[in-house]
């Protein structure tokens, strides 16, 4: 059933605005939310969902902080490795994919399958395990190859000729290569330089660093960012003073 659509009256009516006020919530709904989220209740707020998307929403700085604050509450969606599956594109660790799924499946026929015939529930754990890597492997293969299309077509959608008749001079590669030559370090030294490699665990807090950003700034798909973006227990004791305020402000004025 489609979403009714958005209404501007109501969410005017109740801040006690102006039809014609401007900025309006529908032609400028990020200008508006900025200046006014801090006093529209949910059942309001959660409309501008239908006119913007959680990208455009992250110019909205009580949002943003909103965000921010959900991410100190350590949601499991966003921590390793649950994050790690569902947006296995940006993880950059070594381990074979689809391991952990491969274990559940094995788990899975030892304990729920075929109970009393150990020997050939092990050979079917077995295979099942590596049927999950496998699907998960390629699953992930998949999802990196269109990505790195997706990000290419975007760098370069539509490669423009050169012009025949330009002339360009030759350079002066020696005297270019000269100015651009790094020092080579002797081979005796270049043996003895230790090399710096990453822990798993330095890898995985980098990549939930990353998700934790990447969904600050509206840029994960497949999670629910409106049960954060429109969450009023999320805003700070400073903020809930300051719509209480502007409410009291209102009646004072109502008196008078």
């Amino acid at each position: 059933m489609a979403a009714p659509p958005f209404d501007d009256i109501a969410t005017l009516k109740y801040l006690g605005l102006d039809p014609s006020y401007t900025p309006s919530p529908s032609q400028a709904p990020i200008e508006f939310l900025t200046k006014h989220l801090t006093y529209l209740p949910p059942h309001l707020s959660t409309k501008f969902a239908q006119i913007t998307d959680p990208k455009q929403r992250t110019a909205v700085p009580r949002i943003r902080n909103r965000r921010t604050k959900y991410t100190h509450t350590a949601p499991k969606e966003l921590f390793f490795p649950i994050a790690r599956n569902t947006w296995p594109h940006l993880w950059d660790g070594r381990e074979r994919r689809g391991e952990e799924e491969g274990r559940e499946e094995r788990l899975w026929a030892e304990e729920g399958f075929m109970p009393g015939q150990r020997k050939h529930v092990n050979k079917i754990g077995g295979l099942l395990g590596g049927y999950e890597e496998e699907r998960e492997a390629e699953r992930v293969r998949t999802l990196r190859r269109e990505r790195g299309a997706a990000a290419s077509v975007a760098a370069d959608p539509e490669p423009q000729p050169q012009p025949e008749d330009d002339f360009v001079p030759e350079e002066d590669s020696e005297s270019d290569e000269d100015e651009d030559r790094q020092p080579e370090i002797p081979a005796p030294l270049q043996a003895s330089l230790p090399e710096l490699e990453e822990t798993d665990a330095e890898r995985q807090a980098y990549f939930e660093r990353t998700i934790n950003a990447r969904f600050i700034y509206g840029l994960l798909d497949d999670i629910d960012y409106d049960n954060v973006d429109w969450d009023e227990t999320l805003d700070d004791d400073e903020d809930r003073e300051a719509e209480e305020r502007w409410f009291d402000d209102d009646d004072d004025d109502d008196e008078a």
